[in-house]
């Protein structure tokens, strides 16, 4: 029967022996090649090491033997290069020291510091904003604030940064010395406090000439005398390297201007294509511009009163000269490494690179050097007259504070000025790139909502371009850069290195509250973002509170920001008051204060109806004189003494309700 019929074989017997003779091949192959044909160079495979934040910065200093460490609260990067000046000169005092950023390290072992003999913890605290710690200070400021260590046998010393037209001058470093000491601390040397707003290099360089001394005394060392400059980096020329491992402008990883990868912070910046850029005035000999930044795809999140930080590149032309001044190939490849082979920070900037992407991209060239800076470089003057004047210069004697702020500061000299005017200075460019500070990321108020534009960026800013004393231009590194960024027809696309920081500068949660909104000249750019808001807030059925903004410029057919935008506002209802002051329009110069004094209403808004006030611009002068506006208004129309007013817009800048957005 066909049902009980044996099934056929799967395989033949052919193709049985087909299948052995093959295997057979195959294991011969595998087991005994290497006795016939060379085994293949295998190349070491480089594993790329995530960072890991080090926990135990005193485990770190008793490995290194070192006995003074100097921890940096530092947004603009001036903090970290004073703390990096002060554990350099420990050394000169027989001492090692080392900085370290509190961010990568566990503060909380602070109290531990004096299992190593003869230590100390120096702090240089930057205040950011309206008296906040900087990003990188802000967990060991909140540690200082939670805990209740026993830091007796524990020696320290603040030197703080800050700037006087801000209402909590040096917060940070105020507070820093003053809770380290209530936690049992020993002070060994009376908190610093430099300003920015006049001399910030000068106090630090006084404050310094007498921590040392005082520190001597404190441990019972002496200084060794040695004097003459150290290096902390040496010098690697790279003659034959693979040029897709050099490092051509990137802040962190190797070719992330090639393949972007969110999230996108200082580090890792992500490139925005411009597309838009427009002269905002109409006349007058100034540059004011509206640029747009393209986000899509970038995952970036904003909220109106965000800054943007962008990455410029330096002049060219600076560049260029500083190469052809000192005779050197600017393409030559190179890495500066560290000496001390147990820093976290193995280079100064991304190596290896060309001296040209450092000059271009990574050192700040534009600025005046500070007086370390002449001091380390002035060996290199063959000139002995001009060797003693950059020595002075460095000093803290009055004749070399005086001889620095007139021949560097008031002249505005940057490094390729002071290389044209003194003909003997020749320092090696790999030890000028050492001593150059990082080239900063500037912020920039958004001048957008992201309701209306999630995913645009815009920003407002006047090019800032003059002669100083020495004929020469002066050019804003970030302001000329960005004007250059002109959006092409051609198809090739600009772009700009970017990354939002968040802010504190918000619209109130409920939009029925009132805003007063104080914003001359480029201080206009977050209003922009804010009455834009308070648009799309109506268009989606809000009830909107009134919006009041006081703009100010020179001249009403130069200089009127967004007039066009700001009047349809004004029709349309969204703004409730445009109110501008034209300061030379007329005889007497007239602005944004005088505009506030006489509105008195706006008292009315703020002490029943829970208005908030929000200043943008200049802090020097404009956000005080609108203070004092307001302190006369409420004495005027609420009744209130001065000692009372002052008072008062305190408590609303402590509940919110006050915020500024202010430089100098």
């Amino acid at each position: 029967a066909k049902d009980e019929q044996t099934p056929e074989p799967l395989l033949s017997s052919l193709d049985i022996f087909l299948f052995s003779l093959i295997a057979g091949l195959l294991i011969y192959w595998f087991f005994f090649r290497k006795k016939t044909e060379p085994v293949p160079e295998i190349k070491p495979f480089t594993p790329v090491t995530p960072q890991i934040r080090e926990t135990s910065f005193i485990e770190k200093m008793k490995k290194t033997n070192r006995n003074i460490v100097v921890f940096y609260g530092s947004q603009t990067g001036t903090a970290e290069e004073f703390a990096n000046r002060l554990a350099k000169d420990a050394q000169r005092y027989g001492m090692k020291g080392m900085a370290a950023d509190p961010e990568e390290y566990d503060l909380s072992e602070l109290s531990r510091l004096k299992e190593i003999p003869n230590s100390m913890a120096v702090f240089c605290m930057a205040t950011y904003g309206e008296g906040d710690p900087t990003d990188n200070a802000q967990e060991f400021y909140d540690w200082m604030q939670g805990t209740d260590d026993d830091l007796e046998g524990v020696n320290f010393a603040v030197f703080g940064l800050g700037n006087k037209t801000y209402e909590r001058f040096n917060a940070t470093g105020k507070y820093t010395d003053k809770r380290l000491a209530e936690l049992g601390g020993k002070r060994v040397f009376d908190l610093g406090l430099g300003d920015d707003d006049i001399n910030l290099e000068e106090d630090f360089i006084s404050w310094k000439e007498q921590f040392w001394p005082a520190v001597c005394e404190f441990f019972g060392v002496e200084a060794t005398g040695e004097d003459s400059s150290i290096r902390q980096f040496e010098l690697v020329v790279h003659n034959d390297i693979n040029m897709n491992q050099v490092y051509t402008g990137e802040m962190g990883r190797l070719k992330s201007f090639q393949t972007q990868k969110p999230p996108f912070d200082s580090k890792n910046p992500f490139l925005a294509t411009v597309t838009g850029n427009r002269k905002l005035n109409k006349g007058g000999n100034r540059h004011l511009m509206h640029i747009e930044l393209d986000i899509t795809d970038s995952k970036i999140r904003y909220d109106s009163g965000d800054h943007v930080a962008v990455y410029p590149t330096n002049d060219a032309a600076v560049v260029n000269g500083i190469g052809e001044r000192l005779g050197v190939d600017l393409d030559t490849v190179i890495s500066l490494k560290n000496l001390d082979e147990e820093s976290n920070k193995k280079h100064p900037f991304p190596c290896p690179t060309t001296y040209r992407t450092a000059l271009t991209h990574y050192l700040d060239i534009n600025n005046m050097p500070r007086t370390n800076v002449l001091y380390e470089l002035a060996q290199y003057a063959s000139d002995p007259k001009e060797q003693e004047n950059m020595r002075k210069m460095a000093s803290a004697s009055p004749e070399g504070k005086a001889l620095y702020q007139s021949w560097v500061l008031d002249s505005e000299r940057n490094i390729l000025a002071i290389l044209e005017d003194l003909p003997s200075l020749n320092p090696p460019i790999d030890h000028l790139c050492e001593l150059l500070p990082r080239l900063q990321a500037r912020y920039y108020s958004i001048a957008s909502s992201s309701k209306v534009y999630p995913t645009s960026i815009h920003i407002c800013a006047v090019v800032i371009e003059y002669t100083t004393k020495t004929e020469r231009v002066f050019k804003g590194v970030a302001t000329n850069w960005l004007k250059n960024k002109e959006v092409t027809d051609n198809g090739h696309k600009l772009t700009v290195p970017m990354y939002v920081r968040r802010s504190q500068f918000r619209l109130p949660f409920k939009p029925s509250n009132p805003i007063i909104m104080i914003g001359p000249g480029t201080g206009i750019a977050p209003f922009m973002g804010f009455i834009r808001e308070r648009a799309w807030q109506k268009e989606q059925g809000k009830e909107a509170g009134e919006t009041i903004l006081y703009f100010g410029c020179r001249h009403k057919n130069e200089d009127f920001l967004y007039q066009q935008e700001l009047e349809e506002f004004e029709r349309a209802g969204v703004l409730t008051q445009l109110n501008v002051a034209f300061s030379r329009d007329q005889e007497h110069k007239i602005y944004v204060q005088h505009l506030l004094k006489k509105n008195k209403q706006l008292w009315k808004l703020i002490h029943s109806n829970n208005a908030h006030i929000y200043v943008c611009g200049d802090a020097r002068n404009m956000a005080r004189d609108v203070h004092t506006a307001f302190y006369e208004i409420a004495e005027e129309v609420g009744g209130l003494t001065h000692t009372q007013a002052v008072d008062y817009f305190k408590k609303l800048m402590t509940k919110g309700r006050y915020s500024q957005d202010v430089w100098s």
